[in-house]
């Protein structure tokens, strides 16, 4: 059954079902037209500031919408930041159907199932990549491939967007499983694409002839990585401080008796001479940084939602691991926190496949000066509602995480738009992002099950109280006049 999300800010809270072709239409409107405050390039800007104006800006991927009549060709939508934060009326749309991006919108392309962002060709508005990694590929499928959407002053547009795929493309490859960007030699950025197979390869670009184009610049073979290592996803920052931001390998590793899927990660620093790898650490599928212990050193927190407890006695609950960043890289245990949802401080009540530690976000809520994060399990039960959705809030501290003051939200938290129904997922994806420059983060927490896979997305305020459910809104594919049905709207939050 699907309900009715209830939307602030916003009188439209669900629209006339369209068709392929009228989704497609508006998928090009939008795309085409952009309305965002237009601002001089700066020498430097956020990896998520796409029209250089010093606000950042938002990402939300529909991977699952329906364009052109192609079920799960996908969409990614575009929110600009300001003075008095995102607005669904500053908006833009891009898909595979949008006019000037290469490619054509096939069934089951999950255009934006991953996404990362930065000023790659050095203009001073940071760029969009948008990872296709179920793209087919001529008889090649799931062969995956990219697509670059460049910035400007007034915002990401698709003029001249750039295609990105194996030379040679191998059916399952999927290009672009895992994306981030980063200056991993410590001068231009780069940007590092995983492939199902294990394979992990950077790009750098290049705009002096007038013309962008993309280069490979580095290539690490499946070798390079434990045979009992599935990577999963990527993420990075300059965790030693050194100039050069440092690659982490997101992951599982399956090198146990019990054929239990453990989080895992491989850290690769950066140095003037690109990425190495130095080893495997402690880990998870998901990961975001931030100065937690406010020593000036990013930190990591990873999300590991298929961990078992250290007994085994319950399988798969999740788990959540940080790592402090130090001058010689990434902390290791017993230098590190790990937490479970049953952890004594928490006092969650685990089940089995709650999920605890399926999105994470890094960021200052409060203002403090200490990054806060919050952790959700998307699929934990509420009630009798089974996979409704939670998210924690942790402070950061002197000491790293802490449970003072946490915060737990839900679509059962007072104030909060919607209610709990199953399958929502509620925190299927999170992001800390001060939209607004007021030195509080805002949280943005998805449910890309919601309204029978619909998707949707919640914004709250930071305070310096901490995270404040009063104020709370809602918004969907509806709402920005998009392709919805079964769009899984908010399946990612761009990093």
């Amino acid at each position: 059954m699907r309900s009715k999300l209830l939307t602030a800010r916003s009188t439209t809270s669900r629209t006339r079902r369209m068709s392929g072709a009228a989704a497609a239409a508006v998928l090009l409107t939008i795309g085409a037209t952009i309305t965002a405050t237009a601002s001089p390039a700066a020498t430097t800007v956020a990896h998520d500031d796409f029209n250089g104006d010093g606000y950042h800006d938002l990402v939300v991927s529909a991977s699952g919408a329906t364009v052109s009549a192609q079920k799960g060709a996908g969409y990614v939508a575009v929110l600009y930041g300001s003075a008095s934060g995102i607005s669904t009326s500053r908006r833009a749309t891009f898909s595979l159907s949008t006019a000037g991006v290469p490619g054509i919108a096939q069934a089951n392309d999950r255009f934006g199932k991953t996404t990362a962002s930065g000023d790659l060709d050095g203009d001073g508005y940071a760029d969009l990549v948008v990872g296709i990694p179920g793209k087919d590929i001529g008889t090649a499928a799931d062969a995956g491939a990219a697509v670059v959407l460049w910035g400007s002053a007034t915002g990401l547009h698709s003029s001249g967007a750039l295609w990105l795929r194996d030379s040679t493309p191998v059916a399952g490859a999927r290009f672009g499983e895992g994306l981030a960007a980063g200056r991993f030699k410590g001068s231009r950025t780069e940007l590092a694409v995983l492939l199902h197979s294990k394979e992990l390869r950077t790009y750098g670009f290049d705009a002096s002839a007038g013309v962008r184009h993309a280069y490979e610049t580095a290539r690490f073979a499946s070798s390079a990585f434990s045979g009992f290592f599935t990577p999963v996803g990527l993420t990075s920052d300059d965790y030693n401080n050194d100039g050069a931001d440092d690659l982490v390998v997101l992951g599982i590793d399956n090198d146990n008796v019990d054929d239990n899927k453990w989080g895992s990660a491989v850290y690769m620093p950066g140095s003037p001479d690109g990425l190495t790898v130095r080893g495997q650490i402690s880990g998870g599928t998901t990961g975001a940084s931030g100065d937690i212990n406010k020593d000036g050193y990013p930190d990591l927190v990873m999300g590991s939602p298929a961990n078992r407890d250290w007994q085994g006695a319950v399988l798969d609950p999740g788990s959540i691991t940080v790592l402090f960043g130090r001058p010689d890289g990434l902390s290791s245990p017993p230098d590190f926190q790990y937490w479970y949802q049953y952890s004594p401080a928490l006092s969650g009540k685990i089940k089995v496949g709650d999920h605890f530690g399926g999105a994470v976000t890094v960021g200052d809520i409060d203002g403090d000066g200490y990054a806060d994060a919050a952790i959700s399990a998307p699929r934990k039960d509420i009630g009798t509602v089974t996979d409704a959705g939670t998210v924690w809030v942790m402070r950061g501290s002197a000491t790293g995480l802490t449970t003072n003051g946490m915060r737990t939200i839900s679509q059962s938290t007072p104030s909060v738009p919607g209610t709990n129904e199953k399958g929502d997922q509620f925190g299927g994806a999170l992001r800390l992002i001060d939209t607004n420059r007021n030195g509080k983060a805002e949280l943005i927490a998805s449910a890309p099950g919601e309204d029978t896979n619909d998707g949707a997305a919640w914004v709250f305020s930071g305070t310096s109280s901490g995270l404040a459910a009063t104020g709370s809104w809602s918004f969907n594919g509806a709402t920005l006049r998009a392709p919805y049905l079964d769009a899984r709207f908010g399946e990612t939050l761009a990093p």
